[in-house]
């Protein structure tokens, strides 16, 4: 195993004494180590859902005989990035994400990871660092976000607000309808609706 490069021998009891503070018990100390890298976050609609899906995951690799650590990456939401100075970090967060990604692994020697990812720079960014690491992975996706209801009317994120903005300024719809549909088509946690680049790569991955 990779982690043996940490935690075997005798020069190798610094490592295991940092390990032990870590959590890792003196049983589990053997067992593979399999990274969940979790991009987790408050601020992306596609991530919130994060934290049950962790546990989760957790629980399966402690099931098979594994150790789980679960440590964070970065995820920018494009649609909040889009339209302002914020929109030049979305591309480069990709290979950000690959980095940071790469870097724990390698540098803890990890036996094996679990990619838990959603949206558009994330997932591609993580797909780069598994195959820069090659070692056994499996990518787990968030999901998809429900689509909107307005009076009948059924929303996307694309439908309920971007269109919607147009629409306004032509003087399609008043304001009032325009505020009804900014908070009713993004219902839920979940990847922007419809196969844009979150969901398209997560069909793809």
């Amino acid at each position: 195993m990779n982690s043996d490069k940490i935690k075997q021998g005798i020069a190798r009891t610094p490592h295991r004494g940092l390990l032990y503070a870590a959590g890792v018990s003196k049983k589990n100390i053997n067992s593979p180590f399999i990274g969940i890298a979790s991009s987790f976050s408050d601020l992306v609609p596609g991530h919130i859902g994060m934290r049950d899906l962790e546990r989760q995951i957790e629980k399966g690799i402690h099931s098979g005989g594994g150790q789980a650590f679960v440590f964070g990456v970065p995820a920018v939401c494009d649609g909040i990035a889009m339209g302002h100075s914020g929109m030049q970090y979305s591309l480069p967060s990709r290979d950000l994400i690959a980095d940071c990604v790469e870097t724990v692994a390698a540098a803890h020697q990890l036996d094996g990871l679990v990619l838990l990812s959603n949206c558009d720079k994330i997932t591609p960014g993580m797909l780069i660092a598994a195959l820069r690491l090659n070692i056994p992975t499996i990518i787990v996706t968030a999901g998809p976000m429900l689509d909107g209801v307005c009076q009948h009317q059924k929303l996307t994120m694309i439908k309920g607000s971007f269109e919607a903005v147009g629409q306004y300024r032509a003087g399609i719809i008043d304001e009032q309808k325009l505020h009804e549909l900014e908070e009713n088509s993004c219902p839920s946690a979940g990847a922007c609706q419809g196969l844009y680049t979150a969901n398209t790569m997560a069909c793809l991955t």
